[in-house]
């Protein structure tokens, strides 16, 4: 359950980034930003997964929270972190240039 959430998630936030993306500059850029997100995605995934394998038995916490759906949590956790970082100095540098 808790990995259809957090894939529903990425598909609506792929969605978003390519709407913003479109209509702030082409879609060459757009599709440019929904692949970058992606790439993003599968690679975290892998190491997220890896490092749970290291630490967390196949179980994990639950029958609800096993060790996939703790790696796509933790990718999820760090996807937001970067992607509010990236996006902030984006921001900040379209703010200065405006000015």
């Amino acid at each position: 359950m808790i990995s259809i959430f957090v894939f529903y998630v990425h598909i609506i936030a792929g969605a978003y980034v390519f709407t913003k993306r479109w209509q702030e500059e082409n879609t060459a850029e757009a599709l440019l930003a929904v692949a970058f997100m992606t790439v993003v995605f599968l690679v975290g995934w892998s190491l997220s997964t890896f490092i749970l394998k290291i630490v967390v038995d196949q179980g994990g916490l639950g029958r609800l929270f096993d060790r996939d759906a703790m790696s796509l949590t933790l990718l999820t956790v760090l996807e937001v972190a970067l992607y509010s970082l990236y996006y902030r100095k984006k921001r900040r540098r379209a703010q200065t240039e405006k000015q």
